[in-house]
């Protein structure tokens, strides 16, 4: 079963997303409505999406961000911006084909975490899912280097801000998956 809660600008949560997600992880109009009264600017909320691919060698894909880019030479979890009126799931059904040259089924990924971090001219919030089914040659459509990472390589790729809270998770994931092959 594929978790689905409205991904918005203006909501992140919704009535119905806050009986899948703490209220402490619920952006909300009132809010962003409550610190700016209190003084504080509004800032720009990013949503995108990103999945830990896990091998059957329970190893982690990771990308790295190609020169010229924000965040140039970091590591990250595969994904990409969710397009208005796009799902999670439908964005990283996309992007995976556009970036990777993999073909996944919104059935073969599973809701894992989320990251919500405030850089300096932005807001990211990042659903994390699990994949460990695809299918196509993966290659790296946009020149990006990628890497299949083992658990105990992890600490040894450099990464955004946003994504160092997703490891543990992740590193977890990897483990389970010895148990699911």
């Amino acid at each position: 079963m594929s978790l689905r809660w409205p991904l918005t600008a203006r909501n992140i949560c919704g009535a119905a997303g806050r009986e899948r997600m703490s209220s402490a992880a619920c952006i909300t109009q009132q809010q962003a409505a409550a610190e700016a009264d209190a003084g504080q600017q509004a800032v720009k909320v990013v949503l995108v999406v990103a999945v830990a691919l896990i091998d059957n060698q329970s190893r982690v894909l990771l990308a790295q961000r190609p020169a010229g880019k924000p965040m140039a030479g970091l590591w990250e979890f595969p994904g990409g911006k969710i397009d208005p009126g796009e799902t999670p799931e439908a964005a990283l059904v996309r992007e995976l084909r556009e970036e990777l040259n993999i073909q996944v089924v919104t059935q073969a990924l599973q809701p894992l975490t989320f990251a919500s971090h405030t850089y300096d001219t932005f807001h990211l919030v990042m659903p994390l899912y699990v994949c460990r089914k695809w299918s196509g040659q993966l290659h790296g459509l946009e020149g990006q280097q990628m890497a299949w990472v083992a658990e105990q390589q992890m600490q040894d790729y450099a990464m955004p801000a946003a994504d160092v809270p997703l490891v543990g998770p992740v590193l977890q994931a990897m483990r389970t998956a010895i148990v699911d092959s």
